[in-house]
């Protein structure tokens, strides 16, 4: 898209900045919505609109266009986001002794979407050019489009299944901003540090002269750890009930983030991707974890959104400000490290996240 439409980075950094936009309001009005239409209502809801708006995204051109498309996706991606995770964390209330794995799983579970998206953008980009398409990146938009809707009729049932949440008790703990503060603030700055890697690392391989096939085995091994990670990280997710989960997964993305900044050795840069996937749905997961272990139950959707509202706000500063660097002297290897600093500092301050004294 960027090379047909002639986009700058910057231009190609302000359409994640615009879903994340979408995502940050969303995120404002999902407990609201959840209230009104009920947790799994909602969920469904927001996978249908997801999957329409990503139809959308292959059959326009106007870049104003594409940046309001991106925008109602992100709204419609909040929904899912939100509440998914309150049933997620619901599931793990069933089952508490795998309930780090089950909430890691629903996030990892975006892993198969990573690997069905990288078989599917090179299949369909193939088609499209055998069939002189005039703007070949449409045809992956639809396929993706089509496959969100497919997901969600395989989503619905088991995810009505699991039920509302049970009505509120007076006198438990609400969720409060200043409870979290420090947890917030990592996930903001995972938010702002994270999407700068996955906004623009294919654009580095390519500029480093990776060929389509190992860049789409690149795409499709991270998106198979990002499925692994479930397993990987259960057992931290239950152990600790402050931010320690949060610091450490986001000082491992500092770190890989770097890699393919300084090398564009093969090796080194696959296993940057590698271990890319099977963290980053996993400091969601913690930050799932860290509601459930400090909150009441009708506190969780509150809480949820709260993080996600944070992560969006980074998700709207770290694209744009990436896409910006790299349009400079420095390029996508001086971006990325950009990345690499923010997610350290979330390291440092989700540290200091402490578990709430009055549920442990």
């Amino acid at each position: 898209m960027r090379s047909d439409l002639g986009w700058s980075y910057l231009l190609a950094g302000g359409m994640n900045t615009a879903n994340a936009l979408g995502y940050f309001i969303g995120a404002l009005i999902t407990p609201a919505l959840m209230r009104r239409m009920g947790v799994w209502r909602l969920l469904i809801a927001g996978s249908v609109l997801a999957g329409i708006f990503m139809l959308v995204s292959g059959l326009v051109t106007d870049a104003s266009a594409l940046f309001l498309q991106r925008v109602c996706a992100g709204i419609a991606s909040s929904f899912i986001f939100i509440a998914g995770g309150v049933l997620s964390a619901r599931l793990g209330s069933m089952h508490s002794k795998r309930a780090g794995f089950l909430i890691g799983l629903y996030y990892g579970g975006t892993g198969i979407g990573i690997a069905l998206s990288a078989l599917l953008v090179p299949a369909a980009l193939a088609s499209a050019q055998e069939h002189g398409v005039a703007h070949t990146w449409q045809w992956p938009w639809l396929a993706l489009g089509i496959s969100c809707l497919l997901a969600t009729a395989i989503l619905a049932l088991p995810a009505r299944a699991i039920g509302e949440a049970p009505p509120g008790q007076g006198g438990k703990r609400a969720f409060a901003v200043k409870d979290f503060f420090f947890g917030l603030s990592g996930y903001f700055m995972f938010g702002m540090g994270y999407i700068g890697y996955m906004t623009f690392v294919i654009a580095l391989l390519k500029q480093q002269g990776m060929t389509p096939g190992r860049i789409t085995l690149f795409y499709t091994l991270l998106g198979l750890a990002v499925v692994a990670s479930s397993r990987i990280w259960a057992r931290m997710l239950d152990r600790f009930k402050g931010g320690e989960s949060l610091a450490i997964l986001n000082g491992v993305l500092g770190v890989v983030c770097i890699l393919p900044a300084l090398t564009s050795s093969v090796p080194v840069v696959f296993l940057s991707g590698i271990v890319f996937g099977g963290v980053f749905l996993s400091v969601v997961a913690s930050t799932t974890a860290l509601v459930r272990h400090n909150l009441p139950q009708e506190s969780w959707s509150a809480g949820i959104s709260a993080f996600t509202t944070a992560f969006a706000f980074g998700q709207i500063v770290g694209p744009t400000m990436v896409g910006w660097i790299a349009d400079g002297p420095g390029g996508l290897e001086r971006g990325l490290i950009v990345s690499a600093v923010a997610l350290f500092i979330g390291a440092v301050l989700s540290a200091r996240q402490k578990p709430l004294a009055s549920l442990h």
